[in-house]
């Protein structure tokens, strides 16, 4: 229950940093529309670190989700140990001792199975804990100020043709009026 409400507030962070993001995109193309440009680079650094932390916080969602599916792994290995246990209880019951020993050895091969898989889960959960510790001092995933630019300027050409669009539909009913005006 925990665990899915960590999701839930981690998916609610991605989408409020998404909000800021598209604020601070709205807020540089109004600095830098009114000259000024030292607003504009105060804005695009914001907007650089919201970019970041929202990468990071959708690596941590990827992580828990994945963490989420090997647990369930897990459980699914242990029900498979509890499963082989009774299995190796009835067989040592229908068959006695006499089968005993290769009863014994079919747990002790479910018993290995299972732990295994639990050292591989380790190494496995070692691994994304240790990736998780470098990201943050990764030069390759951080947000370049190419890509914030690019995030500023495709905002600004939609407006720009959203505005020509108004124009050109000003124009034409101009000159519908004037069309009307020059038959009367």
């Amino acid at each position: 229950m925990k665990i899915r409400q960590g999701v839930r507030s981690i998916e609610r962070s991605i989408r409020q940093q998404q909000k800021f993001a598209e604020d601070f995109i709205k807020n540089a193309q109004q600095a830098k529309k009114i000259g000024d440009e030292g607003q504009y680079q105060f804005i695009r650094n914001a907007l650089k670190k919201t970019a970041t932390v929202k990468k990071m916080l959708e690596r941590q969602l990827l992580s828990i989700k994945n963490a989420m599916l090997i647990q369930q792994q897990a459980a699914a290995s242990q029900q498979f140990a509890e499963s082989m246990s009774l299995m190796a209880k009835e067989i040592g019951r229908t068959f006695g001792e006499m089968d005993l020993t290769k009863t014994q050895a079919d747990w002790e091969k479910a018993v290995t199975q299972a732990g295994s898989l639990e050292e591989r889960m380790d190494l496995f959960l070692d691994a994304m804990q240790d990736s998780a510790l470098a990201a943050p001092s990764s030069t390759a995933e951080a947000v370049g100020d190419d890509e914030i630019d690019r995030m500023i300027a495709a905002d600004v050409l939609a407006s720009e043709k959203a505005e020509l669009g108004k124009l050109d539909q000003l124009e034409s009913e101009i000159a519908r009026e004037l069309g009307a005006k020059q038959k009367d």
